[in-house]
């Protein structure tokens, strides 16, 4: 790890103090090679003051009990029908792996226990078929929960819920992470699976809100892996009850965990209640940022240099897109003398988070406050960028001679011979 990933993650850590993240671990990456990585991350994290909560799945390894021993199961992953046989398979492999989780957490030097905390009763008869040994989540005994994480311990919770028969149910240990995250408030719902995130049409992504996830899932379920169907479905009903951050990693990746939660990029897929980003008027703390953040496209050409003064002499005029409290794009929107023009101008977004939209959304922000303003038309400069301005934005091409005069003056003697592009709003 370089000096240089240490200054980014402190930028986090004031954010992310005494805040509670569920972890839910597949039974499959416990089992994999690279547990004993994970179990470093979650002792990393556990020193920066963040409360975990660790939940397993088992589902990996109830099959592979049920294959030692000729059992037939219908499911191994706390859905469907339970019959006893298999809530035996199921009781064994959480029991045996909330062990190796406490066992892992212990030679990390972490304190944690093993919890009852999900109250469970049957999930009942559907379509005239009873389930048995399966139970749905009644509630979280948060109470308990709390008291441990005030404590400093990691609560531990296996797929398995109780009644106050002491009665025991097989759960589905996604739903869990859900009901515990809900119920806790946390600030971040990780999953930790086989699977690098979601992708649309072979490509990953990055992060996505839970709207956008919502409509894709509809669209497109049949092109997502199985494995992690329950997932998205998952992902999509902890941010609609309250969970403003659920990610998706690849718990096979060395360091996946901490670089998800530390770096802007990520290594899977977040995604995000509609709250979690935001454009926002810019501050004058933020001009060194959106500086930073334009260099690239200053140095290509493709926007005129900006001095920090003059950024700052017209900070009013700027919007800044925010992802987890980082500036990943901006654009300025300048008023001219009559308020009937405006131009949109310094539009530019970190590499990183290019091609998620970003650039499209802070357009359609500024035409927006263009028209509670009272403007009738936006134009914008620009020399290598206008056929996306065309096709997303729908600006059209015109000529200097329709700028007003101070404009155009300023035009002609930049010598950068843009082209002209502009918009009406009524």
């Amino acid at each position: 790890m370089k000096v240089s990933d240490l200054r980014g993650i402190l930028t986090y850590i004031p954010g992310f103090r005494e805040k509670t993240f569920v972890i839910a671990l597949d039974g499959a990456i416990i089992a994999d090679d690279n547990f004993p990585n994970i179990l470093l991350d979650l002792a990393v994290l556990r020193s920066l003051s963040i409360r975990l909560v660790v939940i397993h799945g088992a589902a990996h390894q109830i099959r592979q009990l049920a294959e030692q021993s000729g059992v037939l199961i219908s499911n191994a992953d706390g859905t469907g029908i339970t019959d006893a046989e298999t809530l035996k398979l199921a009781l064994t492999a959480a029991n045996r792996i909330t062990h190796e989780v406490l066992e892992g957490l212990a030679s990390n030097d972490l304190r944690a226990c093993y919890t009852n905390a999900v109250i469970a009763h049957p999930y009942g008869i559907v379509g005239g078929v009873d389930q048995l040994f399966t139970g749905r989540v009644e509630r979280v005994d948060t109470e308990f929960l709390n008291q441990l994480l005030d404590k400093g311990v990691i609560p531990v919770i296996a797929p398995l819920g109780f009644d106050g028969d002491g009665r025991t149910f097989r759960v589905n240990s996604d739903g869990v992470a859900v009901e515990v995250a809900e119920a806790l408030k946390a600030a971040k719902l990780i999953f930790v699976t086989r699977y690098n995130g979601f992708a649309k049409n072979g490509k990953a992504i990055s992060q996505i809100s839970v709207n956008e996830a919502e409509e894709f899932f509809k669209k497109h379920k049949a092109e997502i892996p199985a494995e992690l169907v329950s997932k998205f479905e998952h992902c999509v009903s902890a941010c609609r009850h309250g969970v403003s951050r659920v990610h998706v990693i690849d718990g096979q990746v060395d360091e996946a965990l901490l670089t998800e939660i530390f770096s802007n990029e990520g290594v899977g897929t977040m995604v995000y209640a509609n709250e979690y980003q935001a454009v926002r008027r810019a501050l004058k703390k933020d001009v060194r940022a959106i500086r930073n953040l334009i260099r690239e496209s200053v140095e290509q050409e493709e926007i005129l240099k900006r001095t920090r003064q003059e950024i700052l002499s017209q900070i009013s005029d700027y919007y800044v897109f925010q992802i987890d409290g980082n500036i990943v794009g901006c654009v300025a929107l300048h008023l001219l003398p009559g308020g009937k023009q405006a131009e949109l101008a310094c539009l530019s977004v970190n590499s990183a988070h290019e091609n998620m939209g970003i650039g499209q959304k802070l357009m359609l922000f500024v035409e927006g406050a263009a028209r509670e303003r009272g403007v009738e038309s936006i134009f914008l400069l620009s020399t290598r960028a206008f056929n996306y301005f065309q096709q997303k934005g729908g600006y059209k091409e015109s000529s200097p001679n329709d700028l007003p005069a101070a404009r155009r003056e300023k035009y002609e003697a930049s010598g950068r011979n843009s082209k002209v592009l502009v918009k009406h709003l009524i």
